[in-house]
């Protein structure tokens, strides 16, 4: 794998050869201050201000303050050559990632996007920034140390180059405590992706303990892992005083013999000049950076890429070959576009399951409702049919194919309750599961189908700006419901993605899905509605979950019509529940207009605190125990 990581970043940087000419060239310049800085100050004691000549000692302290302008300004081009460099790098490791986690539904994605992709752009700039710093100040300040008095360098040399040397041998084990610390990082990451969706699952099933307790003992792997990286701080610390340090009390030391040996008094004040200002300076930077820098870029390409064997991880464009999940799928291989056997999914090893011994089989085309009670696992459901989760038992198959390979992955398309709209344009937003430009008649074809023309007219068309702060949550879901709408995938998954919309918002967005050429809907119904107009229903309810159309389950689960019945509006001349008010908790006191008595209750019809009399109840019987 080290052999493979050294290949491609040499082809990387052999396709940016122009890039590293300038930056070498900008770097001679910058390096020409590192000359001076000791150079023109031995010169200006030993040939001016030692001898009386306070004139040429000048004009040296000012040759060396104008190679420092020099030198600034070399600089500046250095940053705008390393910027050069280091973009192409991230902008290929973030499609990378990204469609990574788009074909294979990676839960580490996340931490790899939001933190290691930046540790790799900012690590890959440290690394060169202060590699090319330290060689160019090094051989500037050696130049000028052989150019003073060769003698110098016997003094200098040796502990310089040992401390380099302590410090390469360290880089190897600060790699492997790096990669600890980034695999204890993505196990976190990895089961906090799992916990989160789940979590009324997870409180229904009783596993709270146990899933905190799984955890707890991931974050403190991970806090073991940061404080063994922490400790290699010491060993940095002893290799910055050997070779940056102790080359000045050496000079210091042997002052008086390198004077005897004809050193002179400028040149001695230049070679400490040389090690304090650039030579230490230089090597302080090229620990704490690289140290850093070099063993997070080694093990961070490593983690993002490691199955991209015969690739190149830091190309700026990804091979035509890694087909993204929404690209259109070949035929599918098999009838049914879902298909469940045996499935067995629990929050943790000792939790009660979730979903246990499910079979279930979807033919294409079809339209499947998913009902059932809060928190038995709708949501998980769908998240194991979308490879988010994985079964404990059992094997779940999208068209054929195994979740969760890429295959089946880019067979299906999961909208979430929380619609993720970005800032940019409405179209970009709307083509974002595709990988080719969508022509705008199709992008409005697909808006009218599901009932997004409104909006689109108030943003000006598909060229206009989303601001996602400034949209309703019903307008969010109507954004990411056409997204999908657009997407290739043959499967949808619509896990409560309608819950902010109206019922008749909910009923044109469900029925263009439903009758998407080739298309099959899977919907996680928070209304009866939805599972009226569904082919098939899915009543979850633990062990006894019923799978059949809407009247076969009415009149064969008990609990399928018992949520039916609380579904059901309630005629106007039959009971009604109170009327919510906006009370916090939802409960209002005041009853319904509706609301009648049964002869075991007193209700009032009136405004509050309007005493009744007996016998004001619609049923005309009294209330027990009144008049």
């Amino acid at each position: 794998m080290t052999g493979r990581l050294h290949a491609r970043g040499l082809r990387f940087l052999v396709a940016r050869w122009r890039v590293l000419v300038r930056l070498g060239l900008w770097s001679v310049l910058e390096s020409g201050q590192s000359f001076l800085i000791g150079y023109a100050p031995a010169r200006a004691l030993d040939d001016g201000f030692l001898h009386g000549r306070t004139a040429t000692g000048l004009v040296w302290l000012a040759v060396a303050g104008l190679g420092v302008v020099v030198g600034a300004f070399g600089t500046a081009r250095v940053y705008a050559a390393v910027a050069a460099l280091v973009e192409p790098l991230r902008d290929g490791l973030v499609r990378r990632v990204v469609g990574r986690g788009v074909r294979e539904a990676d839960r580490g994605a996340l931490s790899r996007l939001t933190q290691q992709v930046e540790i790799a752009r900012d690590t890959f700039a440290g690394l060169v920034m202060v590699s090319r710093s330290f060689v160019f100040t090094a051989a500037g300040a050696l130049v000028g140390l052989f150019s003073l008095a060769p003698l110098l360098l016997l003094v200098v040399l040796p502990p310089l180059a040992a401390g380099v040397g302590l410090f390469a041998a360290t880089l190897r084990p600060l790699a492997r405590r790096q990669e600890e610390f980034l695999t204890a990082d993505e196990a976190l990451a990895d089961r906090l992706g799992t916990v989160c969706p789940g979590l009324r699952d997870i409180t229904a099933t009783g596993a709270e303990e146990r899933m905190s307790a799984d955890v707890d003992g991931l974050a403190g792997a991970e806090a073991r892992a940061a404080r063994s990286l922490a400790r290699f701080g010491v060993v940095r610390v002893a290799a910055l005083a050997l070779g940056g340090h102790l080359p000045i009390v050496l000079l210091l030391a042997s002052a008086p013999w390198l004077l005897r040996q004809g050193v002179t008094t400028g040149a001695l004040v230049g070679a400490l000049t040389y090690v304090s200002q650039s030579l230490l300076p230089a090597l302080h930077n090229l620990v704490h950076g690289l140290g850093t820098s070099g063993s997070r870029l080694a093990v961070v390409l490593r983690r993002l890429a490691p199955e991209e064997a015969g690739s190149d991880a830091v190309t700026s464009a990804p091979r035509d070959a890694e087909r993204s999940e929404t690209e259109p799928p070949p035929p599918p291989s098999a009838p049914c576009a879902l298909t469940l056997s045996r499935v067995t999914f629990a929050y943790g090893p000792a939790s009660v399951p979730v979903i246990d011994d499910l079979d279930l089989s979807l033919p294409a085309g079809s339209h499947l409702a998913v009902v059932g009670p809060s928190g038995i696992g709708k949501s998980t459901l769908t998240a194991l049919v979308a490879g988010l989760l994985r079964p404990g038992r059992g094997t779940i198959r999208v068209c054929g194919e195994a979740v969760p390979t890429p295959e089946a992955l880019g067979r299906r398309v999961l909208i979430p309750q929380e619609a993720y709209v970005f800032t940019g344009s409405l179209a970009e937003n709307l083509a974002h599961l595709r990988p080719d430009p969508v022509p705008e008649a199709e992008l409005l074809a697909a808006a009218e189908a599901v009932g997004l023309v409104p909006l689109l007219e108030s943003l000006g068309g598909p060229r206009g700006g989303v601001d996602p702060a400034a949209l309703s949550a019903g307008q969010r879901q109507l954004i990411a419901l056409t997204r999908a709408y657009l997407s290739h995938a043959p499967l949808a998954l619509l896990d409560e993605a309608t819950c902010h919309l109206d019922a008749v918002a909910e009923e044109r967005a469900e029925r263009a899905f439903a009758a998407r050429p080739g298309g099959s809907l899977v919907v996680v119904a928070h209304r009866i509605s939805s599972a009226r107009r569904a082919d098939r229903v899915l009543m979850m309810d633990g062990r006894d979950t019923a799978y059949g159309t809407h009247d076969e389950l009415v009149r064969c689960s008990p609990r399928y019509r018992a949520l039916v019945g609380a579904w059901t509006a309630v005629p106007r001349d039959l009971s009604q529940p109170a009327l919510a008010l906006g009370d916090p908790d939802g409960v209002d006191a005041v009853a319904g207009p509706g609301l009648a008595g049964d002869g075991r209750h007193v209700v009032a019809h009136g405004p509050v605190r309007q005493v009744q009399a007996p016998r004001d109840l619609r049923d005309g019987g009294s209330a027990r125990g009144e008049g």
